[in-house]
């Protein structure tokens, strides 16, 4: 029974998810940086507040409606894409372009479906008939 649990852990796809999951953690703390330190102060220098909680903030009945946080958050994601999209995938794409054009890797077309393509054998013999 343990010799079973050893062999799962050393599996190496159970090893790569938690290198992954490391490396997420790692990587998250940075992006949080980038965009509270970088990100929001810019924005609070051209807007006056990187904070919107008290933007559309209504009261019904003694109770708050606080349109504004959701805003915040909206604001605060969109920011964290663009942070990832910008700092990471872009960069890693042109990369990976560059190394594929000097190797001379290009890319496969994609299988035809078997289905279209016995359609069109189909359209062609009625075509001939």
């Amino acid at each position: 029974m343990l010799s079973g649990f050893r062999n799962f852990i050393l599996k190496g796809n159970v090893v790569d998810l938690a290198v992954a999951v490391v490396m997420g953690a790692a990587f998250g703390a940075v992006v949080d940086a980038l965009v509270k330190n970088v990100l929001m102060p810019l924005i609070a220098a051209l807007v006056g507040s990187p904070n919107f909680d008290s933007f559309a903030k209504v009261t019904i009945n003694g109770n708050d409606l606080q349109f504004g946080v959701l805003l915040t958050a909206i604001v605060n994601f969109l920011l964290v894409a663009a942070a990832i999209y910008f700092v990471v995938v872009a960069p890693m794409n042109h990369l990976i372009e560059r190394r594929n054009a000097k190797l001379g890797i290009t890319e496969d077309e994609p299988a035809a479906d078997p289905a279209v393509t016995l359609l069109t054998e189909i359209r062609d013999n009625l075509v001939q008939r």
